[in-house]
């Protein structure tokens, strides 16, 4: 690549300015998302699902970000503010938090992803960026978006879509493309209830990833195109997309061009941990050995806030009482003389003797209680597992008292536990 063309190419981040869209309400996390909102859920040990996208901005180069909230996003804003006000104003980089404001239309609040982004277009008119890059708040996956900028120019469309293959039969919950050979997209649904095969992969579909790159002065004509439309959603994934892909405007841009430290033969690790079974096996995968998704990377840091807590502590040297986890993720202030396997716990988790907690994932402040057992289980923050309590061995009880997944996955809140406590 000549010189000039190589400063260009590595200047484009400093071009870009990020937007997060992180108010949906994560219904299908269920009671997870009852008092938060879905970016702000707790993933890994430490994290919230508002970091990764976050990290990669920060990691790709982009220092200019925006953060869309509307939902319950007091947890959000409270962890943006501790977490991510590090960046300085003073060198043009920042995390603006963009709450629902009605700035624009004093009737309604954000009515879809397009119509959030349209809200704050003046701000982001002010920004004077060459490229919007607009991602989700809520996806596990580590990508280098300053290639990805590079891949839009280089294609020369107004339009980018990141994609990746997906089993047909879990891409009604996605946007579905069709590409020709030169990634032009040709033809774009959203959530269809019948995916259409990718040619030659009857069981695979190209699926968005909700990543898009925009020539800013296209993208704010489309959004004021897109309002004068009666009929339109405002949606990014209903209404922008198709009709960029309708006027060929729009290229996709497949996930392993991007993807970071892809491990070789395997597809990049990229989640949307929308349900709760697909947020337990995301947290669960991590206590593998050899974890699909790599905390370890250094080169590529996840950042986030974490209180300055003491190191996890394992108690008590005595037979039938000696606290240990085996393969699992134990937070700073965690306390254990009970035994775990395969599970994940949060900050000052507590696990007491006598107890067991196998393929489980405790939130912060979880309480174990004395010769309690677990297994499969998601306990939310905060909760207090009663002594002697058994969960994830009786199906119909666990369904009685708690929230059981399709998948066996059992779901346990404070109010849950209360109820059961009262009954």
């Amino acid at each position: 690549m000549p010189t000039r063309e190589l400063a260009s190419s590595l200047d484009l981040p400093k071009r870009a300015v990020a937007l997060v869209l992180a108010g949906g309400r994560g219904s299908r996390l269920r009671s997870l998302t009852d008092r938060r909102a879905k970016p702000a859920v707790y993933f890994g040990g430490k994290f919230r699902l508002v970091d990764f996208p976050l990290s990669n901005c920060l990691n790709s180069g982009i220092r200019r970000i925006g953060v869309i909230t509307q939902y319950k996003s007091h947890s959000l804003l409270r962890h943006l503010q501790r977490g991510w006000a590090f960046l300085k104003s003073e060198m043009n980089e920042f995390v603006d938090l963009l709450p629902a404001q009605q700035r624009i239309d004093e009737e309604h609040w954000y009515r879809g992803t397009a119509d959030a982004v349209y809200q704050n277009q003046d701000i982001l008119a002010a920004y004077g960026a060459d490229y919007i890059v607009v991602l989700a708040g809520d996806h596990i996956y580590k990508m280098n978006y300053a290639l990805l900028l590079a891949d839009h120019v280089a294609q020369g469309r107004e339009c980018t879509v990141a994609c990746i293959e997906v089993p047909r039969e879990e891409a009604r919950d996605f946007g579905v493309m069709a590409i020709d050979a030169k990634r032009r997209i040709v033809d774009f649904l959203e959530k269809p209830a019948d995916p259409p095969a990718m040619p030659g992969k009857p069981d695979r579909a190209l699926a968005s990833m909700g990543i898009y790159v925009f020539n800013a002065r296209y993208l704010y004509k489309e959004l004021e195109r897109d309002m004068s439309d009666l009929a339109s959603s405002h949606d990014f994934g209903k209404d922008i997309i198709p009709a960029a892909v309708k006027n060929g405007c729009a290229v996709a841009h497949p996930f392993e061009l991007s993807a970071v430290n892809p491990k070789p033969g395997t597809q990049p690790y990229w989640r949307d941990v929308g349900t709760i079974d697909a947020y337990w096996d995301a947290n669960i995968d991590l206590t593998a050995t050899v974890p699909e998704l790599d905390l370890y990377d250094t080169r590529w840091p996840i950042w986030t806030y974490q209180p300055q807590l003491p190191p996890a502590k394992f108690v008590h040297n005595e037979e039938n009482r000696r606290g240990m986890a085996i393969e699992s993720l134990v937070a700073g202030g965690c306390i254990v003389s009970g035994h775990a396997y395969r599970s994940l716990m949060f900050s000052n988790v507590r696990v007491h003797s006598h107890s067991e907690v196998d393929w489980s994932v405790l939130l912060p402040g979880a309480v174990v209680g004395r010769g309690a057992k677990l297994n499969r289980v998601i306990v939310d923050r905060g909760c207090a597992i009663p002594d002697g309590l058994v969960v994830g061995q009786d199906p119909e009880a666990d369904a009685r008292h708690f929230y059981r997944s399709e998948h066996g996955i059992t779901l346990v809140t404070r109010s849950m536990l209360d109820a059961m406590v009262a009954g």
